[in-house]
């Protein structure tokens, strides 16, 4: 889990093209990494920037065949040449976000710890499916390569947020500084649940039960995204429910809760408060 600091941070956003969902350029103050961001629309300009001609991670977004956000995770000696490779042979992706150094200190030892870095976060964290099959180890570093690599690591973690990209982010990390005041509760059509609305979504926490079966009129992406959540253990049959195995962050409340009684269902007014006061009216309180 990173922790971020609480003061202000200046991070410099270049639309390359003017448009805000074309190629990007982010820099922060302080550091001298740079991010490369475009779709795979963008692939033909971007990928003759220089930065893309040096050591560098990056990471493939999409969706997968579940309807969940799906990320791959990688590094190169040439970054331009990997993602050469990814454009005609991983068919997912429609986003890549790499990371490099505007002053080429970073090398192929610093980008292999990174990525290696990235996945064990990614899988460990749970929240998005991870293409990457095995988590390669990390290699060994000096005393002052170690340091320059960890600062590289968590100066990214603080920019792949800004860029729709919460894979590496513990949901947990929102909920446990928060009082039990705060918690909202479902309890219906046989799934009891709590959870916490946070910036990014809705938390449905540890524990919580969801309904085992799903309702036959259920929209196709909720029977997915379900077997999907089974498939990789954050829910686990337990007699006649599923069990949320870890704190999982939806997209929204309506989601969590479609989820949890294998249905159609509005989240803000499913979700209560202690007091029995919905998600929808606390909204309008704020």
């Amino acid at each position: 889990m990173h922790n971020f600091s609480s003061r202000p941070t200046w991070i410099r956003l270049l639309l390359v093209n003017g448009n805000p969902d074309g190629i990007r350029i982010v820099e922060k103050a302080n550091w001298t990494g740079v991010a490369i961001v475009a779709s795979r629309a963008d692939f033909k300009e971007v990928i003759e920037r220089d930065e893309l001609g040096r050591p560098g991670v990056y990471v493939l977004t999409g969706e997968s065949k579940h309807g969940s956000p799906l990320i791959y995770i990688g590094e190169a000696d040439i970054l331009y040449e990997r993602l050469k490779q990814h454009n005609f042979c991983k068919d997912f992706w429609t986003m890549f976000v790499a990371f490099t150094s505007s002053n080429e200190d970073l090398n192929k030892a610093h980008v292999r710890y990174l990525e290696a870095r990235l996945v064990k976060l990614a899988k460990s964290a749970n929240q998005w499916e991870v293409e990457n099959n095995h988590i390669p180890s990390i290699p060994k570093l000096s005393e002052a390569d170690k340091a320059y690599a960890d600062y590289f690591f968590n100066e990214m973690l603080v920019i792949y947020p800004l860029l729709g990209i919460d894979a590496f982010e513990d949901a947990s990390k929102n909920h446990k500084k928060h009082k039990d005041s705060e918690l909202l509760y479902l309890s219906q059509r046989g799934a009891k649940a709590k959870g916490k609305e946070v910036p990014e979504g809705f938390v449905v926490m540890k524990g919580s039960l969801a309904r085992l079966e799903v309702i036959p009129s259920a929209r196709k992406h909720i029977h997915n995204l379900r077997n999907q959540l089974i498939s990789r253990n954050v829910l686990l049959k337990e007699k006649n429910r599923l069990v949320f195995m870890q704190d999982y962050r939806f997209n929204s409340p309506s989601t969590a809760a479609a989820v949890l009684v294998g249905g159609s269902i509005n989240g803000r007014t499913a979700w209560k408060n202690f007091k029995d006061i919905t998600l929808k009216e606390i909204q309008k309180q704020k």
